[in-house]
């Protein structure tokens, strides 16, 4: 399905190659204002900007279609719609008959009976990750004094990547990439046990990003290699603050008022420039093969942002449940 949430509830739509794409967000208080030059600034952390990253662009202009009078949401679901503009689909006319490896070719083409949109990768594309980014930004309009920052962390396991990003681009290869998050003035108590903790709720949402294939909590000692005297995070004061924080601010699914730490690692781009072999469906044969198009080299490079968008969606989501946990504590 493509919405997620619960009293905030987000749903993006459209494909990378159509007319517009964008994102409804339902539930969003009445009385937020939007900056438009700060979310301008959010959306553009997503576009490619250095080397190794798309030469697409696209100009990522919001469009408020419902939702919003003045630039304050009225209370009502808001729809954001973003046009495709700059968009060659030429390049994708082989993908049907010969699937890109590790790419959703073959899997939507079976999962939708023949009639999936190849062209960018239709509705797979991270182009559709826009649509998140700008949720993301109105969601953290809702949790303002909690901090969520995301950085590229390595490049194919290298700090100083810029020769190894160098020589992929040289080669018409990809890289994949680890990313770490921290949130900050995070209060005790957002959370449930089991299905709705905040590890399953951000995992569903980082796993949702394309092209993630790992998430681990806690940037500290690793939870499978360390005694239960190592890795246990000692409390030292009446609000819960621990002395080290390898839980990575989680316990029992619920946060403890330390900073929320996490890490994820994205794979290398599937569509890469390098001579790959596929089955041709229409030769009946495994064939060499070379993707044409503008592919990031490094998608990796673009996802911080989009961390930092879907973890807010979370975070917001349950600031709010946890708003009508007290507002229902303090009517008894």
């Amino acid at each position: 399905m493509n919405s997620f949430g619960r009293l905030l509830r987000v749903e993006i739509f459209g494909e990378s190659h159509g007319s517009d794409l964008g994102v409804i967000i339902d539930g969003l208080p009445a009385g937020i204002t939007i900056n438009h030059q700060e979310l301008n600034n959010f959306l553009q952390r997503r576009r490619p900007r250095l080397p190794g990253t798309t030469p697409r662009l696209e100009a990522d202009i919001p469009d408020f279609k419902s939702g919003v009078k003045n630039d304050v949401t009225t209370g009502a679901p808001v729809l954001i719609t973003f046009a495709n503009a700059n968009v060659r689909s030429a390049n994708y006319d082989q993908m049907q008959d010969i699937p890109r490896p590790n790419h959703t070719d073959f899997v939507a083409n079976e999962k939708y009976f023949g009639c999936n949109e190849v062209r960018g990768g239709g509705h797979f594309s991270g182009r559709l990750t826009v649509g998140l980014v700008a949720a993301g930004y109105l969601a953290k309009q809702i949790i303002k004094n909690i901090s969520i920052k995301a950085e590229i962390y390595q490049v194919a396991n290298h700090c100083d990547y810029e020769e190894i990003l160098k020589s992929a681009i040289e080669n018409k290869d990809s890289l994949g990439a680890e990313i770490h998050c921290r949130v900050e003035n995070l209060p005790v108590g957002l959370g449930d046990p089991f299905f709705n903790s905040v590890e399953s709720l951000l995992a569903h949402a980082i796993f949702s990003i394309p092209g993630v294939k790992a998430i681990k909590f806690g940037l500290e000692k690793s939870p499978s290699a360390s005694f239960g005297s190592q890795y246990n995070d000692p409390i030292i004061n009446a609000q819960g603050t621990t002395l080290t924080n390898n839980s990575g601010g989680l316990v029992g699914g619920i946060t403890n008022g330390n900073n929320l730490e996490f890490s994820l690692e994205v794979k290398p781009t599937a569509s890469i420039g390098k001579e790959q072999e596929s089955y041709s469906f229409k030769e009946n044969k495994i064939v060499k093969f070379n993707i044409p198009g503008r592919h990031d080299v490094c998608f990796g490079l673009r996802v911080p942002v989009i961390v930092e968008a879907v973890t807010a969606l979370v975070l917001a989501d349950l600031f709010l449940l946890r708003l009508a946990e007290e507002r229902g504590y303090e009517s008894k």
